[in-house]
């Protein structure tokens, strides 16, 4: 027996109703991602071993969560497609593929990805990158029901996993960035009907938001010169969790469509309800309390991020909580029935604020802060001290295992900004920012981390660094054991009270996603989709090799071969092209940092999973015009500007990166340069 058997035994017989399965998307409820199963423990994971691999065909960033039913595994893969695979074998029993169109993509801020299915009786719910919601049979993946969740004419996404809450299907959006209004909602698990929806922040008619209260409040944190035309933003494309006991729904809500906020709410303001945890009474979609992480945020600091419901011990008395680390870099412990903050901490490098005001419950920024006129290099940087990578709490140790990432980010306002439905509207002077590269860039010497986290302690227990700048989602067990996939294609294995690497084996695909674990015919098996992609992973890491997305099971005296790994091979080619002039190759540069730049990043942050474009294969730079305006590559996710883009701006393009291809001093030059020469910073001196 190992260290944890006392607690163990009441935690099996509490959970083993859903000991064998991982049924939902956080395994219960509350999220909390903590299996009971302990037949894979410290004792013996060193005799973990892969069992059995399903490639997914597919090089698109790999983000789903497994949910495991009565043996059957329900995975998702990028554009949204559903494989129901045997849970011991990984045979494939079923697929279903939604057919989203592949313009579709160029909506997708982050890669055409999904989280993962919910499964509900013999359902199993889809949310389509489209908007569309989907049930499917659960036997066979025929269609039960669809309905359009989203309007059609407007850049909404869904790339997050539904939920079921009773006789209910939760399900929210993404495209704050593209100009859309946040809302979420819930359709009848029967039927697809709509039942109610909840809109996170208020509308330009100020009558008829004052008919719902909690409109009627947000409106009131907004001027009337708000940046209407945008939609606002407030988008909620992750995080929910549910307290069945008390009935109340929580959901996250994300940042505003216009970071910059003295552009988009020049008049002040809070600006509710974005990048804030909501408590809803599901029964009806009434707002019951809210909290605001970040506000009148400004730095894209969503609170979409994973939320955990616990039981904690808190100045001598039992509190129930809601547990959250948002990109803000703040860990908050709320009283998850009445909002009340517990507590709010940093957990990572924090410098656009002080601290948190228990008493007020509101961040006190510094003077760092506002970007609005200034460059300013900010903390955490825009993809927050923790994504969408989801924690893991395990109530055996009493820590939370977060992915955190450590960085900073050259926030930059655009004085020229004008809303433009057909891109991103960010705020941020993308030209200026890459024109502007200094010499040397300041980066952390461990960008990612896996972080315990104590809760009660208000502190850091213990930490694993890593190189690489993506994270992946955590999954902790009964077993003592914490699990977590690393860029370099490993599955690792910690002990969970000290953090201690006890296993790893290489797969040779990175990993983003969280494992999960489950029971078959009496054997615990661990398992894991793998695959780079995703904003942070199409920039923020280097893949050594071209292997396609799979999904990987383990147990124990598993002996299967991982797939072989291919090398990337890249070549530049350097077509006969027709000189442009300085003029207009700085334009090139300029509309490449505009309309290229968020999909196919900088040469020295380039994944594989969108091309460098200074590698193109001779048949590319032939066809490069068709491609951009014609969208001959729209299958592939790479959709036509033809609405943004002419000719001429084509050429300049085309121009530019066939000179950044003969190594010439554009900024993606400049930019490798720049991160080569960088300054690695020590943990130890930015200790608050």
């Amino acid at each position: 027996m190992h260290r944890y058997c006392p607690l163990l035994l009441f935690l099996l017989v509490t959970c083993a109703w859903a000991a064998d399965d991982w049924s939902r998307h956080g395994f219960d409820a509350a999220e909390q991602r903590f299996s009971p199963l302990d037949d894979i423990h410290t004792g013996n994971v060193q005799r973990l071993g892969l069992t059995w691999a399903f490639p997914t065909g597919n090089t698109r960033g790999m983000e789903a969560t497994p949910i495991v039913v009565d043996g059957v595994m329900y995975v998702t893969t990028a554009w949204s497609r559903v494989y129901a695979l045997d849970a011991a074998t990984g045979r494939t029993l079923w697929h279903f593929d939604p057919m989203v169109a592949g313009e579709k993509g160029r909506d997708a801020c982050c890669d055409v990805v999904n989280r993962g299915v919910a499964v509900n009786g013999e359902q199993v719910f889809l949310g389509a990158l489209d908007g569309r919601l989907i049930a499917l049979n659960r036997r066979t993946g025929a269609v039960n029901w669809s309905v359009q969740t989203t309007n059609t004419n407007k850049p909404y996404t869904i790339t997050g996993a539904p939920r079921v809450v009773r006789n209910m299907v939760i399900i929210g959006n993404g495209g704050a960035e593209f100009g859309v209004r946040g809302y979420f909602g819930a359709y009848e698990a029967a039927t697809g009907k709509l039942l109610w929806r909840f809109y996170t922040v208020p509308s330009e008619d100020r009558q008829a938001d004052a008919a719902q209260p909690s409109l009627a409040q947000a409106r009131a944190t907004w001027p009337d010169d708000a940046l209407w035309e945008s939609g606002l933003g407030g988008t909620v494309w992750d995080a929910f969790a549910y307290d069945a006991e008390s009935n109340i729904l929580y959901a996250g809500v994300g940042n505003a469509s216009q970071y910059n906020r003295a552009v988009r709410s020049p008049g002040g303001g809070d600006n509710l309800y974005v990048a804030s945890i909501l408590a809803i009474d599901p029964s009806t979609g009434r707002l019951l309390w809210h909290y605001q992480t970040t506000p009148a945020d400004s730095w894209d600091y969503t609170a979409t991020q994973h939320m955990i419901l616990a039981e904690l011990g808190w100045l001598g008395e039992r509190r129930k909580v809601l547990m959250q680390a948002p990109k803000n870099g703040f860990f908050y412990v709320l009283d998850r029935i009445t909002g009340e903050l517990l507590a709010a901490d940093k957990y990572v490098h924090v410098n656009w604020a002080s601290h948190v005001d228990l008493e007020t419950g509101r961040p006190v920024e510094t003077e760092i802060a506002d970007w609005s006129s200034t460059q300013r290099m900010i903390s955490p940087a825009i993809v927050g001290g923790h994504n969408w990578h989801p924690m893991a709490f395990s109530p055996l140790t009493g820590l939370v295992y977060i992915p955190t990432i450590h960085t900073t980010y050259p926030f930059t306002a655009d004085p020229n900004f004008r809303f433009d439905p057909r891109t991103m509207n960010t705020g941020e002077d993308f030209p200026r920012m890459v024109r502007e590269v200094p010499a040397v860039v300041p980066r952390f010497c461990s960008p990612t981390r896996l972080t315990a986290w104590d809760p009660k302690a208000r502190r850091v227990r213990w930490e694993v660094p890593f190189t690489s700048g993506v994270s992946a989602g955590v999954l902790a067990t009964a077993g003592g054991l914490v699990f977590q996939g690393t860029t370099e294609g490993e599955l690792v294995a910690y002990s969970a009270d000290e953090g201690e690497r006890l296993w790893g084996q290489d797969v040779s695909v990175g990993i983003m996603a969280p494992p999960v674990t489950y029971r078959v015919a009496g054997e615990q098996y661990v398992a894991v989709v793998a695959g780079i992609g995703g904003s942070q992973g199409g920039h923020n890491t280097v893949m050594r090799n071209e292997n396609p997305g799979h999904v990987f099971a383990f147990k124990l005296g598993g002996s299967a071969t991982p797939p072989a790994t291919r090398p990337r091979a890249r070549q530049v080619q350097t077509p006969d092209f027709e000189a442009l002039s300085e003029t207009e190759l700085t334009r090139g540069e300029t509309l490449y940092a505009q309309h290229c730049l968020r999909c196919h990043g900088l040469s020295a942050q380039s994944s594989g999973l969108y091309p460098d474009l200074r590698y193109s294969a001779a048949e590319v730079h032939a066809i490069w015009p068709q491609i951009v305006l014609d969208g001959v590559f729209a299958a592939r996710g790479m959709a036509s500007f033809a609405d943004s883009l002419d000719a001429r701006d084509v050429r300049a393009i085309h121009g530019y990166v066939i000179r950044e291809a003969v190594r010439t001093q554009g900024f993606m030059h400049r930019a490798a340069q720049a991160i080569g020469n960088s300054v690695c910073i020590p943990a130890e001196w930015l200790a608050d």
